[in-house]
């Protein structure tokens, strides 16, 4: 039976597009079907090299594989490149011996009006040209260097870029410079970084959606910078670090999402400092707040009229569960809430005070991590939350007689609250 093959009589411009999913090893055989598939990898405008792509590299075909790359890239007549990502794996072979021209693929990308760039390695010294930060194609940037010290030219304009992200690398104040020149900038993510010999990281970016400052927790010890974010129409931020010497954050009107951790540190106050962090997100709609202490002081915080949904990881410290409380005194309007923190036993639920979130709002608990512990809270939300429509419990860290003993529990609390409401029990 002769089948038609209809997909080879698509134009080579489709048949490239759909290559350029394919990894560049898949897109490279693609060229045995036929003399039409001869030439056409060379025409992707995705080219990603992995640690797929280069799987079965020895020292005797190594060279032949920089050769193919420096055609691939360099080759005249190429058409316009979408992406290039080169991943950590490219390192394990760079030993001096077979040296990869790292910089010149990058250039070539450049050259070839590249819209992303995403660098996954681990030694970016005397390998990122100087042209990469002034690249007018550039929509996309992604560089993951350990330990790599950036300093940025001072003709420094990526006029197009709306992605840029950072891991595991190190600032000076030419960072500031870099990022006030990138006009339309839309999301900017610091994963794993530093910020050395600068005191402040200053963003002023109205175009600015979505924004990450994280950081191991105390890695590099005590901040010595302050925090000013004027980004009013950003819309997710994510802040984890130890607390900076300070904060001013311009109001966030569009914020949405915010995933806050963050711990104290003994040298400044770091209550006070803290908490004009967590007034700076006041507007915000979904909250994922982690402390290790009772770092915010809830009698100096606002109220949350937008928040709607709230998740709580707190971790050890006492009086957490009362912490809890207070806070949702802030949070008029919530209708979800999510418990992340181990309880311990001695919180007395029925001295505390009801928030008004209980009484009014409040349709859906979600409790990870649930021990024997948590029954009397979950007898304090069931007796106060009026219009509770769902309650979720995860009992994953727990043996199978524990939680046999604590669904009986659960039951019978539902039971008894004579609430219509869906309980689901995850074990």
């Amino acid at each position: 039976m002769c089948v038609e093959d209809r997909i080879s009589s698509f134009p080579d411009p489709i048949l490239c597009h759909i290559l350029s999913f394919l990894p560049i090893k898949e897109a490279v055989r693609t060229s045995i079907i036929s003399t039409k598939w001869r030439y056409l990898f060379a025409s992707i405008s995705t080219i990603k090299f992995d640690g797929y792509s280069m799987s079965g590299l020895t020292d005797r075909n190594i060279d032949s594989f920089k050769n193919f790359v420096d055609r691939l890239l360099k080759s005249p007549d190429q058409v316009r490149l979408d992406c290039l990502r080169l991943s950590h794996e490219i390192c394990l072979w760079n030993d001096g011996d077979h040296d990869f021209d790292i910089s010149g693929w990058t250039c070539a990308a450049l050259c070839r009006g590249v819209k992303e760039i995403d660098l996954q390695l681990g030694y970016l010294e005397d390998i990122l040209p100087a042209v990469l930060f002034t690249c007018g194609s550039l929509v996309t940037l992604k560089l993951d260097a350990v330990g790599h010290k950036f300093k940025f030219p001072s003709d420094v304009c990526l006029g197009n870029l709306k992605t840029l992200h950072f891991r595991d690398s190190f600032f000076g104040d030419s960072i500031i410079r870099l990022i006030s020149n990138c006009h339309v900038l839309e999301d900017l993510a610091f994963i794993e970084c530093d910020f050395y010999n600068t005191s402040e990281i200053n963003i002023q970016t109205p175009s600015l959606k979505r924004f990450i400052l994280d950081s191991d927790l105390g890695e590099f010890g005590d901040l010595k910078y302050v925090v000013v974010i004027n980004a009013p129409n950003l819309i997710y931020f994510q802040y984890t670090d130890v607390v900076a010497q300070g904060y001013t954050l311009s109001t966030m009107k569009s914020l949405e999402k915010a995933h806050i951790s963050i711990c104290g540190c003994d040298t400044i106050d770091s209550q006070t400092i803290a908490t004009h962090l967590i007034q700076g997100i006041c507007n915000v709609r979904s909250l994922r707040l982690t402390i290790n202490e009772g770092i915010f002081q809830t009698s100096r915080l606002p109220i949350f009229l937008n928040l709607v949904e709230f998740e709580f990881l707190g971790r050890g410290f006492n009086r957490r569960e009362i912490w809890l409380v207070e806070f949702l005194h802030r949070i008029p309007n919530l209708k979800t809430l999510t418990l992340n923190f181990p309880v311990v036993a001695g919180t007395q639920w029925k001295a505390l005070e009801v928030p008004s979130c209980l009484s009014f709002h409040l349709k859906e608990i979600e409790i990870s991590c649930f021990n024997t512990h948590m029954i009397e809270m979950v007898s304090y939300f069931l007796d106060n939350a009026m219009i509770l429509e769902k309650l979720i419990i995860n009992m994953d860290a727990m043996t199978m007689t524990q939680k046999k003993k604590a669904r009986n529990q659960l039951l019978q609390l539902v039971k008894s609250s004579k609430k219509c409401l869906k309980l689901v029990v995850i074990l």
